[in-house]
């Protein structure tokens, strides 16, 4: 059997994106080459592995079977080759990183500049969303998401405890009192990021100190820069992640911290890859954004 890894490859790509043409596109070669390749290849193991039609093309039954085995294979060759050619020189390329817009508005303008300036040749481009991956049909270098994730095939790796506190504006402390223990937040509109269950109760933490509080509130945002905002206009309290960029919004917005003494439950932020094995690129924004985020929440 005379099969080529090349053409394997050329396979995973049609299979990820199935769509010969957009495959070609991300391959930079003709569709017509990338077809016949790929028609060549089901001739070599004597069976079909897409069904082709001309609106879209799906994975037959031993299709789907030889891509899952097949995808990690090709990954594994691509990172020992890129791994080679970072030895011989520096982090370059094109780094595609999905990160939860909140993170991004608040942490990245502190760190992009100089991270640009010690990486001149990768290139940054960044999705900011909180929806799930996909690792096929989004095929990110890095995605950064808070809290644990479903089960996938992406690897998780924690690389920081991002600590909450408590905040509210002066004007609404004024005209609503503040919280003296944990238990009077039960009588307060509490923003939350969302209106369920799992955001019913607040967890809070002072030494050894446990409290857990039902809380409620009219308003909710899953995005913690409007959560903040909100706050500042003295529509309630909210938990905010704290670190120095922050606790500049926090300055600037004119909010107070509650139960100073309390903190809740902190948050834990994944990295999720695609391999273990970690390519030049992606470990040295790791390594650089880690320490940086460890350091602005203490």
């Amino acid at each position: 059997m005379d099969i080529q890894l090349n053409d394997i490859a050329l396979f995973v790509e049609v299979a990820k994106r199935k769509n010969f043409s957009h495959a070609a596109e991300a391959l930079s070669i003709p569709t017509s080459t990338l077809s016949r390749r790929v028609s060549e290849l089901e001739r070599s193991i004597g069976m079909k592995l897409l069904n082709r039609s001309t609106r879209r093309i799906d994975l037959t039954e031993a299709g789907v079977i030889y891509f899952e085995r097949c995808r990690h294979i090709v990954e594994e060759a691509r990172v020992a080759h890129e791994q080679l050619q970072d030895m011989a020189a520096q982090p370059k390329g094109r780094l595609r990183i999905s990160m939860p817009t909140s993170l991004a508005q608040l942490f990245l303008p502190i760190v992009i500049r100089d991270f640009r300036e010690q990486y001149p040749d990768i290139e940054c481009d960044f999705d900011l969303s909180m929806r799930p991956i996909d690792p096929i049909s989004n095929p990110f270098d890095l995605v950064l998401r808070f809290g644990p994730q479903p089960d996938s095939s992406l690897v998780a790796r924690q690389i920081v405890l991002m600590t909450q506190q408590l905040y509210a504006s002066p004007e609404y402390l004024e005209r609503h009192g503040e919280p003296r223990v944990p238990a009077d937040l039960g009588h307060h509109e509490c923003l939350r990021p969302a209106m369920n269950e799992a955001y019913s109760y607040w967890v809070l933490h002072s030494g050894e100190k446990v409290e857990r509080v039902q809380v409620t509130g009219r308003l909710a945002a899953n995005n913690v820069g409007m959560l903040g905002r909100l706050a500042s206009n003295g529509l309630g309290i909210t938990p905010l992640l704290v670190f120095d960029a922050m606790e500049r919004a926090i300055s600037q917005g004119g909010l107070l911290r509650v139960l100073p003494q309390w903190s809740l439950t902190p948050i834990p932020l994944f990295a999720l890859l695609p391999s273990r094995r970690i390519p030049a690129k992606t470990r040295a924004f790791l390594d650089f954004i880690q320490p940086r985020l460890a350091e602005a929440d203490a």
